[in-house]
């Protein structure tokens, strides 16, 4: 079992043809998802990937073709309000957007069309979701990563990498693992994926992994502390991170206390969840 992908999702390529969406289109092809179909407006007809897979002008017309139900979003960031925007008005209900850097006002529209949406949008500047062994949506490496019965969330790629590579060395593996994004403003949050995580059946606990800056991990500890009946184990990244600077992501940055790693790491704690000091403490705490 998993949430968001597993082995019958239909996956549709935005920007496909271009350099980034070609490379890691071909690894997630090899690593077993089904990619239906890819968009690049103006090259509609061509075929990519071993003249496998049909591009198309519009997500439009992809979804009418080959009914596919996710998107994974590779554009630059000026293009990237388009991209989302269009899977949105084609109803696609899962959408993970790659692209980083996309513009505030840009994300905040997309928000506003998200409300009356029935569409999920994962990231802007995410590594994506993967099932281990059933499908890979995105760029997390997916030889780092075996199943089992454990949910991820995080908004650090690279950590993600880390902690799932650890996992997998003391042979712990993972339900799904979630990337909601580094950037300021994101489409999903922790709250909305732990919600998910709690209702499938065959995840048995949750990491957590976040860092400085806003208030996701605030708000997962209080509903992890009133909402959540599975344990979570979290790693808050950025503990000796200087205040008023941005440190790797947009969204990483704090002010006075507010959005500190050590408040996050109080929060967690008052609400039951253990804290690892270190990403690869966590094997040991699962």
């Amino acid at each position: 079992m998993s949430i968001l992908v597993d082995k019958n999702t239909r996956l549709l390529v935005q920007g496909i043809t271009g350099k980034e969406g070609l490379f890691h289109s071909e690894l997630m092809r090899t690593y077993g998802t089904n990619i239906v179909a890819g968009v690049t407006p103006g090259k509609g007809g061509e075929w990519v990937l071993d003249e496998k897979i049909p591009v198309f002008d519009t997500v439009q017309t992809a979804v009418q073709t080959t009914e596919a139900d996710a998107s994974v979003i590779f554009v630059p960031a000026k293009f990237a309000f388009d991209s989302i925007y269009e899977a949105i008005d084609a109803h696609i209900p899962l959408i993970i957007c790659i692209t980083e850097g996309i513009p505030a006002m840009d994300m905040l529209k997309i928000k506003s069309l998200l409300k009356t949406s029935e569409s999920i949008l994962i990231g802007p500047n995410t590594p994506g979701v993967l099932t281990p062994g059933e499908c890979k949506a995105g760029i997390i490496p997916g030889n780092i990563s075996i199943p089992g019965s454990t949910g991820m969330i995080s908004r650090s790629g690279t950590l993600t990498y880390e902690v799932l590579y650890a996992m997998k060395a003391k042979k712990l593996g993972v339900s799904t693992c979630v990337g909601i994004g580094g950037d300021a403003i994101t489409g999903t949050s922790f709250i909305e994926m732990l919600s998910m995580f709690e209702q499938d059946p065959d995840t048995e606990e949750i990491v957590l992994i976040g860092e400085i800056g806003g208030n996701e991990e605030e708000l997962a500890a209080d509903y992890i502390m009133t909402e959540m009946t599975k344990p979570v184990i979290a790693y808050i990244a950025g503990i000796t991170a200087p205040k008023g600077k941005r440190m790797g992501h947009a969204g990483a940055i704090i002010e006075g206390r507010a959005g500190s790693a050590l408040q996050k790491i109080e929060l967690f704690r008052k609400a039951g969840v253990k804290v690892a000091e270190y990403p690869e403490d966590i094997p040991a705490l699962l």
